[in-house]
C-alpha cells in the first residue's frame, strides 16, 4: 500500500500506480469524500456524463457545440 505525505499546504501527491489504476490524469478533477473510515478520492465525472439528464440529448458533438454556444452567449451578455 503506497504512503504519501501531507505538505504544509495540506496537499498530497497521489502515487502514479494509484492514478493509473483509477484513470486520474494530469489536471483531472477528483471527488473527495471524508467519513469515519478515512478519505476517499475518486475521479469526478465529466460534463458529458450528464448527457440526457434533462431529457433526450444529441450526440456528444451536438452537445459540445450547444454548450460552446451557450458559453459564448453568456460571455457576450446575450442571455
Amino acid at each position: 500500500m503506497p504512503v504519501a505525505t501531507v505538505s504544509s499546504k495540506g496537499q498530497v501527491t497521489l502515487p502514479a500506480d494509484c492514478r493509473r489504476a483509477t484513470g486520474i490524469k494530469l489536471k483531472s478533477r477528483v471527488l473527495i469524500q471524508a467519513d469515519e473510515g478515512g478519505i476517499h478520492i475518486t475521479p469526478a465525472p465529466g460534463i458529458l456524463s450528464l448527457r440526457g439528464f434533462l431529457g433526450k440529448g444529441g450526440s456528444p458533438e451536438e452537445e459540445e457545440k450547444a454548450m460552446q454556444e451557450a458559453v459564448a452567449r453568456h460571455v457576450l451578455g446575450k442571455e
